[in-house]
């Protein structure tokens, strides 16, 4: 049993799950960091402020902090578009530059495998 277990944790899937999971960790402070200390205080300078959880309505005693959600959806979209524009677009870049030249897309060599499967057919 103490076998199995040590199989279990040493499987390679396993390891890579972990290591990714500690990798994500470490790239949402990253980007944390870049949204909350780099983009909010342009985002405070164009709007005058980069926290509104000070916003609220009351109805009925009821306090409705329409500001705490203001300041996590305006986080979030900086977030999104940081992440876009840091890291999917370079990667993109880098990943079309290092592509070969010959390689034909999937739904091109689709395309000619059936205009080749015509031809052979009308002969």
């Amino acid at each position: 049993m103490v076998k199995e277990f040590r199989d279990f944790l040493m499987r390679g899937n396993l390891v890579e799950l972990a290591v990714a999971f500690v990798m994500g960790l470490a790239f949402a402070a990253l980007v944390t960091s870049l949204v909350d200390d780099l983009i909010m205080p342009i985002v405070a300078m164009i709007i005058g402020k980069p926290d509104f959880s000070d916003l609220t309505f009351t109805i009925n005693d009821a306090v409705f902090r329409y500001g705490a959600f203001l300041t996590a959806a305006i986080t979030f979209l900086v977030t999104a578009a940081a992440i876009f524009f840091f890291v999917v677009k370079p990667l993109n870049a880098l990943m079309a530059r290092t592509r070969p030249e010959d390689a034909v897309p999937d739904e091109e060599r689709r395309h000619q495998e059936l205009l080749a499967a015509i031809r052979e057919s009308s002969r």
